[in-house]
């Protein structure tokens, strides 16, 4: 009997002469240059979303090129106005729907799962250039890669909870490293970053203007064997600065971020919810405006993928990748095998009727009727939506996964430690705002964002030692006059 690796090779190979009988343009384009290999999605009037053929296609050739001796860098994009919009779930929700193909929706979630972690393991240089639409499966294939490329067309979002889903692709993993409860907010909304806002808050390395894209291959396919930071030195020389220099292009900062974090602490739906309520009143027309469009957006979405996508973002918090992708493939196994009808329903009203307002009519439908017995369903292993679900398999030795933040702007974190004395390139406690700034842009070589960035955190989250000195302090959230009041 052939071995599975031949098997998927032959089955490639039929997808390849299908599309050749039918003069059908291949789902996915490759190509050589040089030392760089170029994977494009070529399913632009499905926004590149991917179906089981393009998976199967990219896994082959991405194997192939992780053991190449040949292949330095791999680049990734998409053909038209998205990079790739998500997975073919309108495909997926039909086979779930249907006991007979129901262990073909769930193998979907197998193979979409296991390509991502081939993709986080990646030891060479791996760039993922997010111009258009890179959403849910979009994400997945995005945000392993080292160099993550935004332009002033890039839309991000994981919108699952519309659907009636959940956060996956590794999202709770991913999410979780954000700034403070950005991820957070993010998982349950559903709502989109664009431009150069999803570099700013770290879902990208870099932001270029999308016109020099094909320059920057040009540039990189020159190198023979380029090292990872001489890949982050190209890109760099690539950049584009702000318009506006000093200024963020993300509406989540200042007070809004601040009532954004507060709000969406909470390891309750119900908590995140009462909050939202309390600031719709605020004082602040910045921050009441906000609560009150974000309180009617978690109204439109499944209370059940809400309680799901929180404790699921929570529990990413403490998990590697790989744990975190054998978490959601346990979630949406559950919702294959009927833990919820929420999913079936999001797809139909959403994608199928294409109906634009309203909210669908979702099982249970309030908060307070999605109990912790129906949100275990999708974690207890001996869950009865569980117990049958095919064992989740790699199509491949795991490996280790690279750090995420390495090339983005610097952390939350980084700039609170840098400021407590805690940073490994850091100094004693008592640095000045001006100190704070330079130290980071020494550390990053004066990386694109780093000044506003810095600035915008210590604005939110310090204040100043009652001396002459002018030296920061970080102020605890209950110790913060920022908080919402």
């Amino acid at each position: 009997m052939p071995s599975r690796a031949t098997r998927r090779t032959q089955a490639i190979a039929r997808q390849i002469m299908t599309n050749s009988a039918t003069h059908e343009q291949p789902l996915v384009l490759f190509e050589s240059r040089l030392s760089v290999r170029t994977f494009k999605l070529n399913r632009p009037t499905k926004l590149n979303s991917l179906n089981e053929s393009m998976i199967d296609l990219l896994q082959s050739k991405i194997e192939f090129w992780r053991n190449s001796e040949l292949c330095s860098v791999i680049w990734g994009t998409g053909e038209g106005r998205a990079f790739c919009a998500g997975g073919d779930v309108q495909i997926v929700a039909r086979d779930a729907s249907n006991p007979a193909t129901r262990d073909r929706a769930i193998g979907f979630f197998n193979k979409e799962f296991g390509l991502d972690y081939l993709l986080s393991t990646l030891d060479k240089p791996y760039i993922a250039i997010m111009d258009g639409t890179t959403m849910g499966g979009g994400v997945g294939l995005s945000a392993p890669a080292s160099f993550r490329i935004a332009t002033e067309n890039t839309v991000f979002a994981m919108p699952e909870t519309k659907i009636g889903y959940c956060p996956d692709v590794g999202a709770n993993h991913y999410l979780t490293r954000l700034d403070g409860e950005l991820g957070t907010y993010l998982a349950l909304t559903g709502d989109s970053l664009s431009g150069r806002a999803v570099f700013e808050h770290g879902l990208a390395t870099h932001f270029i203007p999308s016109r020099r894209v094909p320059i920057l291959l040009e540039s990189i396919s020159a190198l023979e064997t380029p090292t990872f930071d001489q890949v982050n030195d190209i890109i760099e020389e690539h950049r584009s600065e702000p318009e506006q220099p000093g200024t963020f292009a993300s509406p989540l900062v200042g007070p809004v971020r601040s009532a954004l974090d507060f709000a969406f602490r909470h390891d309750k739906v119900e908590g995140i919810v009462q909050d939202l309520d309390t600031l719709s009143d605020h004082k602040d027309p910045s921050i009441s405006q906000w609560a009150s469009e974000t309180m009617k957006t978690l109204n439109l979405r499944s209370p059940t993928s809400l309680k799901v996508a929180l404790r699921a973002i929570r529990r990413g918090k403490t998990q590697s990748v790989m744990q975190a992708l054998e978490m959601e493939y346990r979630i949406a196994a559950a919702l294959c095998n009927g833990a919820s009808p929420d999913f079936q329903t999001g797809v139909n009203f959403a994608l199928v009727e294409k109906i634009k307002t309203g909210r669908p009519n979702w099982s249970p439908a309030t908060l307070e009727d999605v109990t912790d017995e129906i949100v275990d369903r999708f974690f207890d292993t001996d869950s009865p939506y569980l117990k049958s679900m095919p064992e989740f398999k790699y199509p491949f030795a795991p490996g280790e996964s690279r750090d995420y933040t390495e090339y983005a702007l610097p952390t939350e974190t980084a700039i609170r430690d840098m400021v407590t004395g805690e940073h490994p390139n850091g100094g004693d406690t008592g640095i000045t705002l001006d100190e704070l700034v330079s130290s980071f842009e020494s550390i990053t070589d004066s990386k694109m964002g780093v000044r506003e960035k810095v600035q915008e955190v210590a604005a939110r989250r310090c204040g100043l030692i009652d001396n002459a000195d002018g030296n920061l302090v970080w102020l605890k959230w209950n110790h913060n006059p920022r908080l919402p009041k």
